[in-house]
């Protein structure tokens, strides 16, 4: 098949979070398949090298018309668009700015009309997120005149459904959208046009990054709304479950890491401890058991919950290295209570190669999120045979089987329960684990040998992308 993923960010041109690594490691799994895949995306200020220029081409935006550069850039043998107009793309970040309604719109109708210009006509059109999710809506009026169009099926993956889109209708206007899809059985939401709630209206079929966030998303309590739309779509909704490129996240060839090492030689990985906690200015102590988080400060990343629980946590003589930014309101508390105690480090930035050390020299991983779609920090954990302490939700809930309950299966420690004393009773769980020291070296090897690569999951993308194509082939 051909097919064209698009996506507001792709490793390692840009990236700001787990989309960015999705979309730079799931088209080279369907590559390896066999399939022409292709990734679209905008050409930021910071992708700036060995870019090759395609063309120039026209975008039809009902009343305006604009016009932007294609370009192409290469990820691991994948080739990359790039959609080039500088004047809403060639900046330092890839979101966060006051126009990105208009920055996304715009990417959205351009995806379609640089086909002709880039002489590429795909069998599916893979969208992601709101910033993206207008395509399938587009295609309507793009479909209704040339059947090159009507012959192209959409699929709309949903990786986090808290992030919507939310713009004026003003917008809808500019954008040139077609008309009948302004109201409540279209893109409109609440007097607002939604990114999201279009493309779920519009695509051929939606997922979401794990089979448990799938479910949850039709709930009102994870929903955020959209909960009686999703109910309603549910013969075209299914989760797929996120891998992790093994590529990029290998201990045994990792060259971030003071030693590299794998599941055969797991005494190797102390070393990274050593140099982990020397790193955080730590107490240098092979037996205390170190903690790592890397991710968003945020409320949904279980910082609320977190904030309370952490001294409490110190207090059983564990050591805590975190990494990330995020919410003002719980970066500070965090970074005073780094100030009087000796056994927590906080680092409040976004470093690449600092967190490959962190998985690797952590003992457990913490991710006590409110929900999490998909998760691949706890993937990545396993993979550095770091356990994980997680919350049994969306992905998380998917991929770490609680030690506790099933001591010959399990590979972390999970619960429940959104509270302090639910997530402080998971870490007295795996820390008594961790001291006991029987049978820890089976589970960290058996965390290791879990299967997170794209293997899997990218075959189970191809049955849908085939059943989407089945279904455009009877309706054209």
């Amino acid at each position: 098949m051909k097919i064209l993923f698009a996506s507001a960010e792709a490793y390692p041109l840009a990236k700001v979070g787990g989309l960015g690594d999705v979309a730079g490691s799931l088209p080279k799994a369907l590559k390896a398949l066999g399939h022409d895949v292709r990734i679209v995306l905008p050409r930021y200020g910071m992708i700036k090298d060995s870019l090759e220029d395609l063309a120039r081409f026209p975008v039809d935006l009902g009343a305006a018309g604009e016009e932007a550069g294609l370009r192409m850039a290469r990820i691991g043998g994948v080739p990359v668009y790039l959609v080039d107009k500088p004047d809403l793309y060639d900046r330092p970040k890839v979101y966060e700015y006051d126009d990105d309604g208009k920055r996304f719109g715009f990417f959205c109708k351009a995806i379609l009309d640089m086909l002709p210009a880039a002489d590429f006509w795909p069998d599916i059109i893979h969208v992601n997120d709101w910033h993206s999710a207008l395509v399938p809506a587009f295609l309507r009026s793009k479909s209704a005149g040339d059947a090159r169009f009507r012959r192209i099926g959409t699929v709309l993956t949903i990786h986090n459904l808290l992030h919507q889109g939310l713009f004026s209708r003003e917008l809808f206007e500019w954008l040139g959208l077609p008309g009948d899809l302004w109201g409540p059985g279209g893109a409109e939401f609440y007097g607002q046009l939604n990114f999201m709630k279009a493309g779920i209206v519009s695509a051929d079929f939606v997922n979401t990054v794990s089979p448990t966030y799938a479910r949850e998303i039709q709930t009102a309590e994870f929903g955020e709304r959209l909960d009686g739309l999703l109910r309603s779509r549910g013969s075209k909704l299914s989760g797929i479950l996120n891998g992790i490129d093994y590529d990029v996240w290998n201990p045994a060839k990792d060259s971030f890491l003071t030693q590299k090492y794998s599941r055969s030689t797991l005494e190797r990985k102390r070393s990274n401890k050593t140099a982990l906690q020397k790193e955080a200015s730590l107490r240098e102590d092979a037996k205390a058991p170190l903690i790592g988080y890397v991710s968003r400060v945020t409320a949904q990343k279980g910082f609320d919950i977190l904030i309370e629980a952490l001294p409490k946590i110190l207090d059983q003589g564990v050591q805590f290295v975190l990494l990330g930014t995020g919410e003002k309101k719980y970066e500070e508390p965090v970074s005073e209570l780094a100030r009087i105690r000796s056994d927590l480090m906080v680092w409040l930035k976004y470093d690449e190669a600092l967190a490959h050390r962190i998985y690797a020299g952590s003992d457990f991983f913490l991710m006590p999120s409110k929900f999490e779609p998909c998760g691949l920090g706890q993937m990545i954990s396993l993979r550095y045979g770091t356990i994980p302490i997680v919350r049994s939700t969306g992905g998380l809930a998917d991929t770490v089987v609680d030690v506790t309950g099933d001591p010959s299966k399990g590979n972390g420690f999970a619960f429940r329960e959104y509270t302090p004393d639910a997530l402080l009773e998971a870490v007295l769980r795996a820390v008594g684990c961790y001291h006991v020291g029987r049978g820890w070296k089976s589970i960290v090897q058996r965390a290791m040998s879990t299967d997170l690569s794209w293997n899997a999951s990218a075959r189970q993308y191809v049955a849908l992308y085939e059943k989407v194509r089945a279904r455009v082939s009877a309706a054209t």
